[in-house]
């Protein structure tokens, strides 16, 4: 509890996390806020915003607002869902490689400097090309299979400075398992960089998704932000002056990512003194 005080005392973090809870209500009373269903396509197509259509409707009928806030739904979903998928993935394996170190550390980082050579939004392009299935899992798949590796490397390095501290070596002294020394003694004092590590892979999931549903490598007839820039982009809402179509799914998807990012740069004030005011 006197972590969570200290973190809302952080200006970056209270404003990132009202951000967040925002989209969260959103998200929760989608039902309730939005006036019609997001699928319902009865309306006059092409309509510019209204008091009935705020945003103004698609060019199937469908009213932009209500698809705009059902589609808060997925996108929080696969933002929190691959942050924390890829967290664990950067979590087991970097701190596996340090603690171990030899062999273990050879193959393990090998793997990671692999995925992060490759660059980051090709690979992603092709897997989820690749990938016949479509839906928000093989979306979240691929996503975090490709977000790992940079979290994975940072937290090996600092299990490199911590696994010959006098805690764990008195934790080896008394017969401790490896596996409860990594996570029972070493985990809790890199909490604070696992959070930024997780709030980090998050802004990658949310502007990740987006762009694959954008470029069409998704499933088109979901309702994220990512598949309402796409139906925007491919029926020419700027061209007939709908710009609110794009432009307010593109500022919901930057809001979201600027919460991530504060909260993790606030992550980092609290836990590196150098950056402290």
């Amino acid at each position: 509890m006197k972590y969570v005080l200290v973190f809302l005392k952080n200006k970056k973090a209270a404003f990132g996390l009202g951000i967040l809870l925002f989209f969260v209500i959103i998200a929760i009373f989608a039902p309730y806020i939005a006036p019609y269903s997001p699928t319902y396509m009865g309306f006059v197509p092409l309509q510019p915003p209204t008091k009935q259509h705020l945003l103004g409707t698609t060019a199937t009928g469908q009213d932009i607002f209500s698809r705009v806030v059902w589609g808060t739904r997925l996108s929080l979903f696969v933002g929190i869902t691959t942050g924390l998928i890829a967290t664990v993935l950067s979590v087991v394996i970097g701190l596996t490689a340090g603690y171990f170190g030899g062999l273990v550390d050879d193959i393990l980082m090998t793997i990671a400097n692999i995925f992060l050579v490759i660059p980051g939004l090709p690979l992603i392009i092709i897997l989820a090309a690749y990938i016949t299935i479509k839906g928000i899992w093989p979306i979240i798949f691929v996503i975090s299979i490709t977000g790992w590796a940079w979290g994975a490397r940072v937290l090996r390095s600092q299990m490199l400075t911590l696994k010959n501290r006098d805690f764990v070596n008195a934790s080896v002294v008394v017969g401790e398992r490896p596996l409860h020394i990594i996570f029972a003694d070493i985990f809790p004092n890199m909490l604070g960089l696992i959070v930024a590590n997780f709030f980090g892979a998050s802004i990658y999931a949310v502007l990740s998704e987006a762009g694959l549903e954008f470029l069409g490598l998704g499933n088109s007839n979901a309702i994220s932000w990512g598949t309402i820039l796409y139906w925007a982009q491919n029926n020419q809402a700027i061209l007939f002056g709908l710009w609110p179509w794009m432009a307010v799914p593109g500022l919901f998807i930057a809001l979201l990512g600027m919460s991530f990012a504060l909260m993790n740069f606030a992550v980092d004030e609290l836990t590196n003194p150098r950056l402290r005011k």
